[in-house]
């Protein structure tokens, strides 16, 4: 939404195509195109009849409308069996190979397939992040040059709220899911809740079964909480995003102890509301957060070392103020919209320059 916005005030026509919807739609809103696609059903060889039909809608699309290069996301292969009427640019979101390898879990025969074949056959390729670029090139042994260019966030509309912080305020934010780390957080928060009993820990996100379990991710939160400590434990449904900035707002600490990211967002919309934060250590984590600088990075399983790291940050208000100072500073010079709309466009231009020699 950051990127398709910011293009549109760049004065770039964009259209965005969704695949995979229960109807057909076309529809403007804020000036962007939107083509809702239906989910085709076939009784043989769906994965790559659809692929097919898309292939045909996008390059109808690109000869009526104009379109100069379109950019596919890396997750399970859209764009494979795929051959376009101009330049394809994949952006490494975290591919399903990427997220199963940092969980060590096996992957789909065909998501591996259509994943391989959508990378080897794009034009240019863009990641996230450097961890998750290099992850990716080792995976599928690739061999092309990978860009880099980091999500971007608006920070006029996430900033400071102090005056709404409440003391003693514990947030999670994102889904309930396992590769989140949210199944560590129990245990974190047993340890805090004995030295402060007051402190309350929030969870806001859509629960989704457990990967290896089946069960319900907040049932299994549940059944790792004392019964002291959850009696101060609270489950918000999935919010609108707007009420979500609210509830990063009221936080004092937010808790973001994932495993495996490309480069989250719910990162830098904490870093940039100047909130105490304390993240994982993993990966990607060095190329957003500063671990004493601009938050804590500590190792989810490091239990005893998560829980001081929060309760540092719960008990002394200069310190928080000082570190979300510099985490905003960190975002506005490296990941700001109006920072990395112009590496985008640039890159995008070059492209269909080279296209046009």
């Amino acid at each position: 939404k950051n990127l398709a916005t910011r293009l549109v005030d760049e004065g770039v026509r964009v259209t965005v195509v969704v695949f995979g919807q229960k109807t057909d739609a076309v529809f403007i809103e804020n000036s962007i195109t939107f083509h809702s696609i239906r989910q085709h059903k076939h009784s043989m060889f769906g994965f790559y009849l659809y692929r097919k039909f898309l292939q045909k809608y996008l390059n109808r699309l690109t000869l009526r409308d104009k379109i100069d290069l379109i950019e596919a996301p890396d997750w399970t292969g859209i764009t494979a069996f795929m051959k376009l009427l101009v330049p394809l640019v994949i952006r490494f979101n975290g591919s399903d190979a990427y997220f199963c390898k940092l969980e060590d879990r096996k992957q789909k025969f065909k998501n591996r397939l259509f994943e391989h074949l959508a990378l080897k056959n794009a034009d240019a390729l863009i990641s996230v992040s450097a961890f998750t670029a290099e992850v990716t090139r080792e995976i599928f042994n690739l061999e092309q040059d990978i860009a880099i260019i980091p999500n971007s966030i608006d920070v006029s509309r996430f900033k400071p709220e102090h005056e709404k912080e409440l003391p003693g305020r514990i947030l999670y934010f994102g889904t309930l899911i396992r590769k989140k780390g949210v199944l560590e957080l129990p245990e974190i928060f047993n340890l805090i809740h004995q030295t402060t009993p007051d402190t309350e820990l929030v969870f806001a996100g859509k629960d989704v079964p457990d990967i290896f379990t089946g069960k319900s991710t907040k049932s299994l939160i549940e059944k790792e909480l004392s019964d002291s400590a959850k009696t101060r434990v609270t489950f918000l449904e999935e919010l609108p995003y707007e009420a979500i900035r609210e509830e990063i707002a009221k936080a004092t600490v937010i808790v973001l102890p994932s495993f495996a990211e490309a480069l989250p967002m719910t990162w830098l919309e904490s870093m940039a509301m100047e909130k105490g934060l304390v993240t994982s250590n993993i990966g990607w984590a060095n190329e957003v957060m500063e671990d004493g600088l601009t938050g804590y990075t500590v190792s989810p399983k490091d239990h005893e070392a998560y829980a001081k790291a929060v309760l540092l940050l719960l008990e002394d208000q200069t310190l928080r103020r000082v570190l979300g100072r510099q985490a905003r500073e960190f975002v506005k010079r490296n990941c700001a919209s109006n920072v990395v709309i112009k590496r985008n466009v640039a890159f995008f231009q070059e492209m269909i320059d080279k296209e046009n020699e």
